[in-house]
């Protein structure tokens, strides 16, 4: 006996759609808020890299804050065909808008350009702050670390759509942070060099503990023909020439 099952996979079709799309629906908006992620972290390594380039130990000095958060706005949160001008502040209005960056009611990601904030100085990684760079015998600017920021506010999707939720209410703000290293090297030779780590005791025991850690497996495999890396001892690490190859200045 035969049954009738005409129409069955249409339907089991349009359920598993159904099902589906919400999931669809929000693909495309988590793609822009991936997209708005990244060009937050670009934005933050602009910042902090200019610190590289201009800082207190240049003849131009830091450039101003504001100066700089215009030019991070401009060139990574406006159109991106934007030209590359000094001073060039981006507008709320279309022609300056990223226009992938919106809603699925055609309406701005980012309200307004100027809530996007941007923050330059030195680290408050407080962590961070405590590594042996810091430390006096190595002559670097205190602090040596510099941190650029920025933090982005999203506008919530359309409320009232069941699909939309929970991204009519999240409140989203996407930060990220960059620091780097701005105090400049200034060892001058090898023996100033070990003078200036030896001087540095959270240096010295931090390589002390490296040292023992390294020696282990060496320790354990009995290769006694083989030296274990003495990494406290910078002697072992010297780039000295011997003094039969030296020439003697005329």
């Amino acid at each position: 006996m035969k049954y009738q099952q005409k129409g069955q996979s249409l339907v089991e079709f349009i359920v598993v759609a159904i099902a589906l799309m919400p999931l669809l629906l929000l693909i495309p908006m988590i793609a822009k808020y991936q997209d708005i992620s990244h060009a937050v972290q670009v934005g933050s390594r602009y910042a902090a890299f200019d610190a590289t380039v201009n800082n207190d130990q240049t003849t131009a000095g830091f450039k101003p804050a504001d100066d700089l958060a215009i030019e991070v706005r401009r060139r990574f949160f406006s159109n991106p065909d934007a030209p590359i001008k000094t001073k060039d502040a981006a507008g709320d209005f279309k022609a300056h808008q990223n226009l992938f960056w919106r809603d699925p009611a055609d309406k701005p990601l980012i309200q307004k350009i100027d809530d996007i904030a941007v923050r330059v100085g030195p680290s408050q990684d407080v962590d961070t702050d405590r590594i042996f760079l810091r430390a006096g015998a190595f002559k670097l600017n205190d602090p040596p670390l510099y941190e650029g920021a920025v933090q982005v506010p999203l506008v919530n999707l359309p409320s009232g759509i069941r699909s939309y939720e929970p991204f009519d209410a999240l409140d989203l703000r996407i930060g990220r942070k960059t620091v780097v290293m701005i105090g400049n090297w200034t060892g001058h030779s090898p023996s100033d060099v070990n003078q200036r780590v030896r001087a540095s005791q959270d240096l010295t025991k931090a390589l002390n503990a490296t040292s023992s850690v390294m020696s282990l497996p060496f320790a354990l495999l009995e290769l006694g023909h083989v030296s274990p890396p003495e990494v406290g001892k910078l002697e072992r690490w010297e780039d000295l020439v011997p003094a039969d190859r030296l020439r003697a200045r005329k």
